[in-house]
């Protein structure tokens, strides 16, 4: 194994891909993921581990220092991934999952990209919030989504962004999505009036009761006040 040496971009890049992936609390040299891609890159899973650690540093939307030894290179490779997550993302899970191999057509390369997307934004976001939803604290992961702030289908630069996702519950999950509630700019869940209109039933009370009640904060990638916003003004049933 070789120590001691610098760190490249091809090397940078399955780093923060981890990174995304890996709950806050997770990132130490005993984690089996971390080993395992500190195997494929000739590094000890303590230099991997303290990269990511010094990664933490770069995410600007969180008040924490991180390990404060980010070098420039990281800052430079950490804005090319989120500049364009969906090409690098490729890029990097493609030796995985073998696009070649799946090459029946054009449509089918197309299903597996969508796959390794999705895959990516789930993990990102369950990582960010330690696998619990945001709103209840649910932390059973088949009744999790990662839920986007702008839809998919309508924002193609921010499908992949995490600052675009909330871990919810599957109820919660689809009250955002068909505007039962929201997020204020503080991060207060706000429920919509026409919910409390309505004849008083299991899952509106569900709703109601954390009305008025502050999200427990990511460890990593805080929802960006501008989609939140979008979300408020053009989704939300005032």
């Amino acid at each position: 194994m070789k120590r001691g040496r610098l760190w490249t971009r091809e090397e940078l890049l399955p780093v923060i891909n981890l990174y995304c992936k890996t709950p806050f609390g997770r990132i130490h040299q005993r984690n089996p993921d971390i080993i395992k891609l500190a195997a494929k890159l000739d590094r000890s899973p303590g230099s991997v581990s303290y990269k990511m650690a010094n990664l933490a540093a770069l995410d600007e939307s969180l008040d924490r220092a991180g390990a404060r030894n980010a070098s420039q290179l990281d800052r430079d490779v950490w804005s090319e991934f989120f500049g364009n997550i969906e090409k690098h993302i490729t890029e990097i899970e493609a030796p995985n999952i073998d696009l070649e191999s799946t090459k029946v057509g054009e449509d089918r390369v197309q299903e597996t990209k969508v796959r390794v997307n999705q895959d990516f934004f789930r993990k990102t976001i369950l990582a960010s919030y330690e696998n619990r939803c945001c709103i209840t604290g649910v932390s059973h992961s088949s009744l999790l989504r990662a839920s986007h702030i702008l839809p998919w289908s309508k924002s193609k630069k921010h499908r992949l962004n995490p600052r675009n996702g909330l871990c919810l519950n599957a109820l919660h999950d689809c009250a955002f999505d068909c505007g039962f509630l929201t997020l204020d700019p503080d991060l207060i869940v706000r429920v919509s009036p026409k919910v409390s209109k309505r004849p008083t039933t299991g899952d509106s009370e569900m709703l109601l009761r954390y009305n008025g009640k502050r999200i427990v904060l990511p460890k990593k990638f805080l929802p960006d006040e501008e989609f939140l916003s979008w979300h408020r003004i053009n989704v939300f049933k005032s």
